[in-house]
């Protein structure tokens, strides 16, 4: 069968400024969130803007049968966000077809039969720290799609893939992601959900030949688009140049461009410096005398280490403006050792340290007297108690005993007496 694709059905937000109840003509039948789709239609991709955190919508077949974002044929890919749907139906059945779910109100259907991405090139010469603006698009039949929340359903991711040309600084390299594309309207975006994706792309590589892939993919599709070009050394440097007294605190930067890459008069560098205790100071140099200057940095007073943070403003040969972050650089302020002491204070430490040492040697001495002193005082003391307990038994047993004898004596005394009552002393008569 002679394939007569119809790709992609979008449901796109067109915020309406004319009163809801006035429905132009070639909007008609798209009324509650019906279509119509023909017998010629072989694949269906629809673009479905619903409002913000709602719940997937649910499509509805001419036959009446229903598919769920979680159930629906194999064949039908779904991607759902927080803010909409993409589906794509292969073979869609023809006849009348409706959506139902809090899809956005004013929204229009638009017939496309191509998707595709545009991705800007990148500039050349490109150069390494470089900070560009780069934008792409999603395209439907050479429009622009724009959605609210369309970000939420696209990933972009961009690539650098080196070309391994011998003498290039990305030789082995290899495949390394740089970025991705965004329309948040923050960083270097204008405007969220305006369709516009805008590159935020790492440019700390190696220099060197390369092919630059952008990718744009859901579950529902994916798009790439592969573009050579050559990012270049930076034409910029910047060193600390070692001061003659280190301690002066007075530092210099050497300023180097390539004049055959940049215009020297509309070169520009900013610097910021940061030391110890919060120090922040701004350093600049508006227009470079020749290819290579020297900066004098702020005199420095307090120890420790700065870092110099810095971005160079510039205008390439071909009249390409430039913004480059230099790599970061770094000084310290050591404090500087005290001078050697003289024999005489020499001589006045040792006697410091030797009348030092007989001091404490005197205070151990001390409490060690005091520590044998308090022992000795402790165990008298628990002697004389452990005497004075011992004599109290002595008595006590001594008294015990002798209380024993008496009582003893007693019952012996009274067994005699009752031993003569019972004899009977009287005389027999004859």
């Amino acid at each position: 069968m002679t394939s007569r694709l119809l790709s992609v059905l979008l449901f796109a937000l067109c915020c309406l400024t004319a009163r809801a109840d006035v429905v132009p003509k070639e909007q008609a039948s798209e009324l509650k969130n019906r279509f119509r789709i023909d017998h010629m239609v072989d694949e269906l991709t629809l673009v479905v803007q619903r409002e913000y955190g709602s719940a997937p919508v649910i499509v509805v077949q001419p036959d009446g049968s229903k598919w769920y974002a979680s159930r629906h044929p194999q064949e039908v890919k779904w991607v759902d966000g927080i803010t909409g749907d993409i589906i794509t139906i292969p073979q869609p059945q023809p006849g009348p077809w409706q959506l139902l779910g809090r899809v956005v109100k004013g929204s229009r259907i638009l017939k496309v039969s191509k998707l595709n991405i545009e991705v800007d090139p990148l500039p050349q010469p490109l150069f390494q720290g470089e900070r560009i603006k780069v934008v792409a698009k999603l395209m439907g039949d050479e429009q622009r799609l724009r959605m609210p929340g369309l970000d939420y359903l696209v990933e972009w991711t961009a690539r650098f893939v080196s070309d391994h040309q011998p003498g290039d600084e990305n030789f082995a390299a290899g495949t390394v992601t740089v970025g991705s594309y965004k329309d948040d309207g923050e960083a270097l975006d204008e405007r969220p959900d305006d369709g516009v994706f805008t590159g935020d792309i790492n440019l700390n590589q190696p220099w060197g030949h390369y092919e630059f892939q952008v990718r744009a993919r859901n579950n529902v599709f994916e798009r790439e688009l592969e573009m050579p070009f050559v990012l270049s050394p930076m034409p910029v440097s910047a060193r600390m140049l070692d001061p003659e007294d280190p301690q002066s605190g007075h530092y210099q930067m050497e300023l180097n461009v390539d004049d055959s890459q940049l215009r020297l008069a509309d070169t520009h560098f900013e610097f910021e410096m940061v030391g110890p205790a919060g120090l922040q100071l701004p350093v600049s140099m508006h227009g470079m005398p020749a290819s290579t200057a020297v900066l004098d940095l702020p005199v420095v007073s307090l120890f420790g280490s700065y870092r110099l943070k810095g971005q160079v403003f510039s205008t390439s040969t071909t009249g390409r403006e430039l913004v480059i972050k230099l790599p970061e650089m770094f000084f310290n302020l050591i404090e500087p050792p005290a001078p050697p002491p003289s024999p005489e204070e020499l001589a006045a430490r040792a006697a410091a340290a030797a009348a030092l040492a007989e001091e404490q040697a005197r205070a151990v001495a001390i409490k060690w007297i005091i520590a044998i002193n308090i022992v000795l005082l402790v165990l008298g003391i628990a002697g004389i108690i452990f005497w004075r307990k011992r004599q109290a038994m002595l008595h006590a047993l001594a008294a015990a005993e002798a209380k024993l004898q008496e009582e003893k004596a007693a019952k012996q005394t009274k067994s005699n007496t009752e031993l003569l009552d019972e004899i009977d002393l009287t005389m027999p008569e004859d």
